[in-house]
């Protein structure tokens, strides 16, 4: 990592580590038009120069899923936009790992109340990145720090550090909800249901292993297994039937599913290089 002093206040988890350097690879290694420009998550991680070399990082093999990770942060980057533009002045991340949205669109996060929602360890390793780097913390960024291994309410701590519940909000939770059981999913999706009217959540899921193209089952068990490994399994998988099942029996009735093919359609269309991101994860997008 960037810095052997910050190993006492934790790292990210290597799955953050990961997306952040996927994307990093998307701006340096695919043709442009570029589906999104972040390589401020890059500078966070600080990973030497051979990072490019790393098993994860091998160009051909993973492009089908760094493709995916870009085309889902940017119908999130898109949501947001048009939530701020109707007036939604409150944006919560859950599990936000490093997330670089208020860096790098700091024109539509400063018209926000931005809450990332993370654990203590790793997001006071960001917090130290971000001073160190010269990004700061800005006064409309609240780091909001939540020991979910302790059954901390990430509800109580997002309230305490500002959050009005009775104003609408946009709440996007991705790459989460293959880590927890369903009853914790459940239990997000009905607070999220008591938000304010003209709420939106948008929340990713895992295909089961036979709603996912043929070619892309091995890379989701190489992912599988080195979740596992990293001492955090994949323990969660949902069909769109069923997760939109769930949204609307915790109360969220205007539920829809956005699946990775509608994606790729809208972001990667008319590119010539044949990148397109691969299958296995979908969206549940609900209005309250």
């Amino acid at each position: 990592m960037a810095d052997e002093q910050d190993e006492h206040i934790g790292a990210p988890d290597s799955t953050a580590v990961r997306t952040a350097l996927w994307r990093a690879m998307h701006v340096q290694v695919d043709l442009p038009p570029h589906v999104v420009e972040d390589e401020i998550g890059l500078r966070l991680v600080g990973p030497g120069d051979g990072w490019r070399d790393r098993p994860d990082m091998d160009q051909q093999a993973t492009r089908g899923f760094r493709a995916a990770m870009v085309a889902r942060a940017r119908f999130i980057e898109d949501l947001i936009a048009e939530q701020a533009d109707r007036g939604v002045t409150q944006y919560v991340v859950l599990g936000a790992g490093l997330d670089t949205f208020a860096q790098r669109k700091p024109e539509i996060a400063s018209r926000l109340r931005i809450f990332e929602v993370d654990q203590p360890g790793p997001q006071a390793w960001k917090r130290h990145r971000l001073v160190e780097l010269g990004h700061g913390i800005p006064e409309w960024l609240h780091l909001v720090p939540v020991d979910f291994e302790a059954n901390a309410s990430w509800w109580e701590q997002l309230a305490a550090a500002g959050f009005d519940p009775g104003r609408p909000a946009v709440i996007v939770s991705t790459g989460v909800t293959m880590y927890l059981t369903e009853d914790a999913t459940v239990a997000t999706l009905r607070q999220i249901a008591g938000l304010a009217p003209g709420s939106t959540l948008a929340m990713t899921f895992l295909l089961p292993t036979e709603l996912i193209d043929d070619a892309d089952r091995p890379g989701l068990r190489a992912s599988a297994e080195g979740a596992r490994a990293s001492g955090t399994p994949f323990i969660s998988f949902y069909t769109p039937q069923r997760m939109l099942a769930l949204a609307r029996e915790a109360g969220l009735a205007d539920a829809h599913h956005v699946s990775g093919a509608l994606l790729a359609e809208r972001y990667f269309a008319d590119r010539t290089d044949g990148l397109r991101p691969s299958s296995g994860e979908d969206l549940l997008l609900a209005t309250t």
